[in-house]
């Protein structure tokens, strides 16, 4: 298991190594490179438009990648899904700026990244389902939890690889040729994943399937479509948590408070190391009190915290607006460390890998795809300290928790729970 999952986690954090470093490509440079006759805040609205298209591709991914989860096995998805995000990624960093080709370069770049998208879409199903069914049933939270662990590992190398080159390079060298390392960085990440998961055996949960379902897409819209629809919802404040944390707030602070590239990058990246290091602690937690009790803690947490943390963001303090990040963060681990057990735990083995997969990457679309551009939007029209994204996110934690609400309990059940028990 341990073998397993630190394959899981290691895959996981490459792909979402490929998604991060565009979103903080976006909210630093590809504005004025790929949208140069906008002003500056139209042109970061572009960038995070392009942002957005990724995560529209994802919920596609997974209906793709999750149709040959379902039919030929998780450890395929895997693979095809590593290579085609490392690959776009990498074509991403390759990509002139307009003053180049001009209108072509924000289409080729709006293609890669849905490639991206669609890649990604595909990775999360395959990695927690390989793990989740391979676990025992006592301990299914903590060992699902690994490939939870991957995205803040994923941050913190884009954005590690980021600060870097921030912290050595001028602005003109860093909007010249800088920004496009960390996109060709990913290929040799690619290559190191593909190695790892070479060794990785099929899903003995999968194995002992007789009858595959011939269209996964198919049925889980005839008999889930209401619990689908639950888990996007309910998965939709994590996203815009998220998002709001490490993306919106980037651009936030470098271009309405000021604050230098690499003071904000640190203290985002300090809070993503907090909420990683406790992933694991948390979704042990699940194992013991159940998935649902948590989720409703953080949804309500989250509720609570959303004006505290833009008032701290808005004071451009290093040390507050860590406080902030880190607040928002734990009370997004709290929902999203169990998710590895969770969404598989509330789909049926034939349609786990489809049904789970769209579920979470819907969610994505509702909090991740809008919540940097409704952010900019909505401060762009306030003052000094943004309300309005504060009661944005506050709106979509309400949300998500009445989704949770109607979620059932699934701990310590490995097989799917019956439609009728979501109500």
């Amino acid at each position: 298991m341990l073998r397993l999952a630190a394959a899981s986690l290691a895959g996981t954090a490459i792909e979402f190594y490929d998604f991060f470093v565009y979103g903080t490509a976006a909210a630093l440079v590809l504005g004025p490179l790929f949208f140069p006759t906008f002003s500056p805040v139209a042109g970061t609205l572009a960038a995070f438009g392009t942002f957005g298209v990724g995560f529209v591709a994802r919920p596609l991914g997974s209906i793709l990648f999750g149709h040959f989860g379902d039919r030929r096995g998780r450890r395929p998805v895997l693979v095809a899904s590593l290579l085609l995000t490392g690959a776009s990624t990498v074509a991403v960093g390759c990509v002139p700026s307009y003053g180049s080709i001009g209108v072509a370069a924000p289409v080729l770049l709006l293609v890669l990244r849905f490639l991206q998208g669609l890649g990604l879409g595909g990775e999360w199903g395959g990695a927690v389902l390989l793990t989740a069914e391979h676990a025992p049933a006592g301990r299914r939270g903590l060992w699902s939890s690994f490939p939870q662990v991957g995205p803040a590992v994923g941050f913190l190398l884009a954005n590690g690889v980021m600060l870097a080159l921030s912290a050595t390079l001028t602005d003109a060298q860093f909007a010249q040729w800088g920004w496009r390392v960390p996109f060709w960085v990913a290929g040799a990440l690619a290559l190191g994943g593909l190695w790892l998961r070479s060794s990785l055996v099929e899903s003995p949960r999968f194995l002992e399937i007789d009858d595959h379902a011939r269209v996964p897409l198919a049925e889980v819209v005839r008999d889930h479509w209401r619990l689908v629809l639950l888990t996007a919802g309910a998965l939709s404040v994590g996203y815009a948590i998220f998002y709001a944390v490490t993306t919106w707030s980037l651009a936030y602070g470098t271009e309405r408070l000021g604050v230098g590239r690499t003071e904000m990058l640190a203290c985002i990246m300090a809070a993503v190391v907090v909420k990683g290091s406790l992933t694991p602690l948390v979704a042990l937690l699940s194992d013991r009190y159940g998935r649902r009790p948590l989720c409703l803690l953080g949804c309500t947490a989250a509720a609570l915290w959303m004006f505290p943390m833009v008032a701290l963001l808005a004071t451009g303090a290093p040390l507050l607006m860590f406080l902030g990040f880190l607040g928002a963060l734990l009370a997004f681990v709290t929902m999203f460390a169990v998710l590895g057990a969770y969404l598989p735990e509330l789909y049926e083995p034939r349609v786990r890998c489809t049904g789970a997969a769209v579920g979470y990457n819907l969610g994505g679309v509702l909090g991740g795809a809008l919540t940097p551009i409704v952010a900019t939007a909505l401060a762009e029209h306030s003052g000094r300290v943004p309300w309005g994204v504060g009661a944005y996110l506050t709106g979509i934690a309400l949300f998500s928790l009445a989704c949770f609400a109607l979620l059932p309990e699934t701990r310590p059940v490995a097989v799917a729970v019956p439609e009728a028990a979501v109500g």
